[in-house]
């Protein structure tokens, strides 16, 4: 177990928190890397002190001034209209790596007092923890909630040996996100990129590449998180029963197969770090964005080019329409908690599909850009607003029900440094290594990492 965990904590180190699925930090001592833009601190933060909150205070960790603190902050108005004295007591963190260490450092000492009584923890990571340090995690299956208002894949990260532990908090659903006037330029349409094998898209990317010059799909290629969102599109983990399977399984080969040519074509682009990549998107570098949809920010910096993008689901294999999840957070009780009653009812009530959740998500969405995954949430008449940007089309409530749709696969707590060596196989087979012995290395070395 103790080795098992620490190859977490040496990937967690790697790669650090995220930026829209989680949100960057506005810290400038951070440093910032690709899945949805993580990062490392490097500052001390503020500690909780829940023995000095009065009855009606909850204190809560959490990052990112920009993105989720102000969707925390819109739940504690939207439950101040049924209790006025409520107060959430926001305790920033420089980075998701504070959480976790602070997790870490409580589990490991089984000193409890100095966490809060709420924490935001990353949903790649939870269910590590929970198994690590089952002591600091309280249980919400009490809660008042509608579990079935959620979708499946989302609640699966905090849903632990049929414990529901988390409040499922921001949206990490995949979009495709195309610039219409390129694709008028190559003769194409939104309809003609949708419900389409890999095979078609790299057809009609190669049309779109000889018309305008650009791009088709970009990718941080140092943080590459295509291999998992295609392969999740397919129903698919890079882990078969938590051991690996890059090298054996064929609809990995398939998929990097499409990248590697995409790449060779100049139809796909595999940046060489995530400011590469974002200023990619922002210089109208490219025609197509296929990632979380917290990337809509970014895509929407394209000067210029607003009212021209439409979002769409993925491509797959077979031609089905695909649909996937990148990034992603949710708020989980602490042991240290005294007020269980009243962080249930709060999260339940804003979170959880309560009567202020469209109040919570509408708020969060206008003044975070967070999109929820609760489904009754994304009803709102906010959430079916037509987006200037995007041409008119409503995106977010798009998002939501494309959200309902992506599948279960296996999740493992060596994600990251999967990640890592498909990325590294990927760039070998690109630059000529035979793709067969590539992938079957970066299995190996991922299995001796895991002491399989």
């Amino acid at each position: 177990m103790k080795k098992k965990f620490l190859g977490v904590l040496l990937s967690s180190a790697m790669i650090a928190s995220t930026l829209a699925g989680c949100g960057s930090s506005s810290d400038t001592s951070t440093t910032e890397s690709s899945e949805s833009g993580t990062e490392t601190s490097t500052e001390e933060t503020a500690t909780a002190d829940v023995a000095s909150e009065d009855e009606n205070t909850l204190s809560v960790y959490a990052w990112d001034a920009n993105f989720n603190i102000p969707a925390l902050e819109a739940a504690e108005a939207a439950y101040q209209e049924v209790n006025p004295d409520f107060k959430l007591n926001i305790i920033e963190q420089s980075a998701s790596s504070d959480v976790e260490n602070a997790v870490t450092l409580a589990g490991s000492s089984g000193d409890y007092s100095q966490l809060p009584d709420i924490v935001l923890f990353q949903d790649h990571y939870i269910q590590s923890y929970v198994t690590n340090y089952p002591d600091v995690w309280v249980s919400v299956d009490d809660a008042d909630v509608d579990w079935s208002d959620f979708g499946e894949e989302k609640l699966s990260y905090s849903t632990i040996d049929g414990v529901h532990y988390g409040f499922p908090v921001d949206n990490g659903t995949v979009v495709f996100a195309y610039n219409t006037e390129d694709l008028e330029a190559a003769g194409l349409t939104i309809d003609d990129m949708t419900g389409i094998t890999w095979e078609e898209w790299l057809t009609n990317a190669q049309k779109i590449k000889d018309a305008t010059g650009k791009y088709v799909l970009t990718m941080d290629g140092s943080g590459n998180d295509l291999p998992y969102m295609m392969l999740q599109a397919e129903g698919k983990s890079q882990f078969v029963d938590g051991e690996p399977v890059i090298g054996t399984d064929e609809t990995v080969a398939e998929i990097v197969d499409v990248i590697v040519r995409g790449v060779q074509a100049g139809v796909i682009s595999l940046e060489n770090d995530w400011t590469s990549y974002t200023e990619g998107i922002m210089n109208d570098q490219t025609a197509g964005v296929m990632n979380g949809n917290w990337i809509i920010p970014t895509i929407e910096e394209d000067a210029g080019t607003e009212g021209k993008w439409e979002i769409t689901s993925m491509p797959t294999l077979t031609g089905a329409e695909g649909y996937a999840s990148n990034g992603g957070s949710s708020l989980y009780i602490t042991s240290n908690c005294t007020k269980v009653e009243l962080a249930l009812d709060f999260l339940a009530y804003t979170f959880g599909g309560g009567d202020g959740s469209m109040d919570t998500y509408d708020n969060a969405l206008r003044n975070g850009g967070v999109i929820t995954t609760c489904i009754s949430a994304g009803q709102s008449d906010v959430y079916n607003e037509g987006v200037e940007f995007f041409g008119g089309q409503a995106i977010y409530a798009d998002i939501v029900a494309m959200g309902a749709n992506v599948p279960v696969v296996e999740q493992n707590d060596y994600h990251y440094s999967c990640r890592t060596y498909m990325g590294n196989a990927i760039t070998q087979i690109i630059e000529g290594a035979d793709a067969a012995t590539a992938l079957a290395d970066a299995e190996s070395q991922l299995r001796f990492e895991m002491g399989l």
